[in-house]
């Protein structure tokens, strides 16, 4: 399992997560809410904690 701190602008991380979402070797666990950072009030972090999808079959 693998922690990830995503930042960005909402727009950005939302693009991002469908990308990881959508991933063929990829399964998204979780992804919390979005904070904002300090100083900002445009850029903001996530975390996500994503793991490698087992092969099901085929090669």
């Amino acid at each position: 399992m693998l922690k990830i701190r995503l930042m960005g602008t909402v727009k950005d991380i939302d693009w991002f997560r469908k990308l990881m979402e959508n991933h063929e070797k990829i399964r998204v666990m979780e992804v919390s809410r979005p904070y904002s950072n300090k100083g900002t009030d445009r850029y903001y972090r996530v975390y996500c904690e994503v793991e490698k999808k087992e092969n099901t079959g085929g090669k």
